[in-house]
């Protein structure tokens, strides 16, 4: 190959899952880890609150940006949305003291690519201004594929494990995150979004989401009473795009730029010490400036380089999403108790996203009025890139109004023996 033959060559894109690195991943499961990168809220303020749900969520529900509202709702304050605690929470997780403990966590599948394809939440309390939150990381599983339809190369598909405690080591959520590495170069080679082009809209298709934006349909105060709700009950669709530059601007915003793939990469200064710890995270573009992998998310020439029409979402933003529909359905006095949210597919830059619901079930426990729902977003090529499967807490006339359930006692235990622990590293 010539020198401006190799110097034209997308950088970046040839890194390989090694054996080593899936066996120490495996090494890892269940072991709390340090956490290079800061919290992006520290508190969850009323500003913190109110930026995500403009950011992340695009929620303009009240009981998320006004303390007066939220008094009246049966929270009695302002809360946050429901997956909010992936922005905050103070990881207590000391640095590693040994050699040892730093090379079983020192930068596993380094250059390779790394997706979101959903996760699953357990939300177990609210979240209000002036919370304090822990966070607790470790992985829970790995699983290998040696061939994958999305790369045609191996892939390793790992889930992590977020505990966020009180300070007295009470889970308030516990998030269960899945991503898939893979290996960057094999998404060109299959040529699987070869065909994909960028979706040229009409005046009346953007007439026609505009409407839907209007007649978008929030609960809110009126309580969703279980006893009105029937299986096969539909939601009204609610509409997430054209996806823009300036939504992954806005994401960055109430999420927080450490969020994403904890690498703690940021502006300036910040981006200079990122680059200096984590190297193969950055590669050189056509102008040899080093750029983050996660350019992706924003950078046209980049996705091409890999075989993609154009930069895609985060993962989470629709998970975030089906949460939203969940909420404007549901009403502010009710909870969603779990959610598990399937990625499958890109969401990419200019697509549109249509979330449609449907009840599949609804059952007592106890003292506990359940729906089980089903939330399903689909693209203008009528795809599904997103689903998700939730239950509900629901008032009731007969019963009352809902009652919290409590996290099970593992994740109790665990919680209550981080908080001692850190305690007693303070006392040392």
């Amino acid at each position: 190959m010539s020198k401006a033959a190799e110097n034209s060559k997308p950088q970046g894109i040839d890194a390989k899952i090694s054996d080593a690195d899936i066996e120490r991943e495996r090494r890892q499961i269940g072991v709390s880890q340090y956490m290079h990168d800061e919290a992006h809220s520290r508190v969850a303020s009323e500003d913190a609150i109110r930026h995500f749900a403009f950011g992340m969520v695009g929620d303009d529900n009240p009981l998320y940006r006004e303390p007066e509202y939220g008094a009246t709702t049966r929270w009695r304050s302002m809360i946050a949305p429901p997956l909010f605690a992936c922005s905050s929470g103070v990881n207590d997780t000391p640095p590693y003291a040994t050699a040892e403990e730093k090379a079983l966590f020192k930068g596993l599948y380094k250059g390779v690519g790394r997706y979101n394809v959903g996760g699953e939440w357990q939300l177990f309390r609210p979240i209000r201004p002036g919370d304090q939150l822990y966070h607790d990381l470790c992985v829970a599983s790995v699983e290998v594929k040696e061939r994958s339809s999305f790369s045609g190369t191996r892939t390793v598909i790992d889930r992590t494990q977020h505990l966020y405690l009180t300070r007295d080591g009470e889970p308030v959520a516990v998030r269960y995150e899945k991503f898939v590495n893979a290996e960057r170069g094999g998404s060109k080679e299959t040529g699987k979004y070869a065909n994909v082009k960028r979706h040229v809209y009409t005046k009346q298709e953007i007439e026609e989401i505009d409407r839907l934006y209007e007649n978008e349909e929030r609960r809110g105060a009126e309580p969703r009473w279980w006893e009105d709700v029937q299986v096969g009950d539909k939601f009204k669709p609610m509409v997430k795009g054209p996806l823009s530059t300036v939504d992954i601007i806005c994401a960055h915003l109430g999420w927080g730029v450490h969020q994403f793939g904890g690498y703690g990469q940021g502006p300036l200064r910040f981006g200079w010490q990122t680059r200096r710890k984590l190297k193969a995270f950055y590669s050189e573009d056509k102008y040899g400036v080093p750029q983050p992998m996660i350019r992706l998310h924003w950078d046209q020439e980049r996705a091409e380089d890999l075989g993609l029409p154009a930069p895609y979402d985060y993962g989470q933003m629709r998970s975030q999403w089906a949460a939203h529909a969940l909420t404007n359905w549901m009403g502010d006095d009710a909870w969603i108790s779990a959610i598990q949210t399937d990625i499958r597919m890109f969401n990419f830059h200019g697509d549109t996203t249509i979330l449609t619901g449907e009840v599949l079930d609804k059952r007592v426990e106890g003292i506990h009025r359940l729906v089980d729902v089903e939330v399903k977003g689909t693209n203008q090529r009528n795809e599904v890139n997103v689903s998700a499967k939730a239950t509900v807490l629901l008032p009731s006339r007969a019963s009352g109004p809902v009652v919290l359930r409590l996290p099970d006692e593992e994740l109790r235990a665990r919680g209550a023996r981080l908080m001692t622990e850190s305690a007693k590293r303070l006392r040392a």
